[in-house]
């Protein structure tokens, strides 16, 4: 561990972050879309228009959205299985993604990703849970050493915290001074498994025990997060890997069905979800927003399904 990265190994967010800062039009629209999008899903998913399953990213919309002005095309963005949000704030192409899950015409993959699998350009998205990290920092090698100035982004879960992979990629991220970004989207529960039952100890700590640099935010507001976040993410760029953990909250069940929270549980939830906070603070700009948003989904829904069916070819 050098000097320089003992001295950053924690960092603060700046005073005054405020978790209920107003969002940009283009911010909250966009959070709006992605909120609506996974609520078609499970709709979809009800009415049994759709097979598999799917992970929603209810309640952490605000993540993505935040962060994407942050990236640039040159950046790789390695998502996991909850990773609509990822791809939409990414792409704003919430029809390609709607026709790769419902198979149909015009799909990213062809229909043969689905939910979890989605490659388009510099993204790569999975459903093996610690999998991106150590692909991120491979990413990140050949950054640092074809393309300076790029960084590798990808996006963990506090439960991923418990695979071996991860320590392994933090540790070639130190030793390497890999431009490496993990953003932990710690939403206090490991598919069933509350954190506190299931990790020891806290990220931050973890992360200092490689010398990497780590930044808690509780704030919900894209501006606050960024506020918070550029400056590390920009020294990310120049080779200092940075741990991003992001408190935030699961609205919606693991998957499509299978919320083993109390009653109580989920009302502390909902009483958190910026959804509902910004529906009382903004008033009539956020249903007007809202309204458009709902619409422009439902008309996606009715023409994605109305598309033939997507077709793989080898060739």
């Amino acid at each position: 561990m050098t000097d320089d990265m003992a001295t950053t190994a924690i960092a603060t967010p700046p005073d005054g972050v405020d978790s209920l800062l107003p969002p940009a039009d283009a911010d909250l629209a966009t959070m709006l879309l992605i909120r609506h999008f996974e609520l078609a899903l499970l709709e979809l998913f009800a009415r049994g228009e759709l097979h598999g399953t799917t992970h929603t990213c209810l309640g952490q919309e605000y993540v993505p959205v935040a962060l994407a002005p942050l990236l640039d095309e040159r950046d790789y963005v390695f998502s996991n299985h909850r990773g609509h949000g990822h791809y939409i704030a990414r792409f704003g192409d919430p029809a390609g993604l709607l026709a790769e899950i419902m198979g149909r015409e015009g799909a990213v993959c062809n229909g043969v990703g689905g939910s979890q699998h989605v490659l388009r350009d510099r993204y790569l998205s999975t459903g093996v849970q610690g999998e991106s990290l150590p692909v991120a920092a491979g990413a990140a090698l050949h950054l640092k050493r074809h393309e300076p100035g790029a960084l590798a982004l990808t996006y963990v879960g506090d439960g991923t915290w418990g695979e071996g992979a991860v320590y392994e990629a933090l540790n070639l991220a130190a030793l390497w001074r890999l431009p490496l970004l993990v953003v932990v989207e710690n939403n206090g529960i490991a598919q069933s498994t509350p954190t506190h039952a299931q990790m020891a100890g806290t990220i931050q700590a973890r992360a200092a025990a490689f010398g990497i640099a780590h930044l808690r935010v509780e704030s919900t507001s894209p501006t606050g997060i960024r506020t918070a976040a550029a400056p590390l993410v920009e020294k990310v760029r120049s080779g200092a890997p940075l741990v991003l953990e992001l408190v935030t909250h699961r609205l919606g069940p693991h998957s499509k069905g299978d919320d083993t929270r109390t009653d109580a549980e989920l009302r502390q939830v909902r009483a958190a979800d910026w959804h509902a906070r910004y529906r009382e603070t903004l008033g009539t700009r956020f249903a007007e927003a809202d309204a458009v948003a709902a619409a422009r989904v439902a008309r996606l829904v009715d023409e994605v399904a109305a598309r033939p069916s997507s077709v793989w070819s080898v060739a």
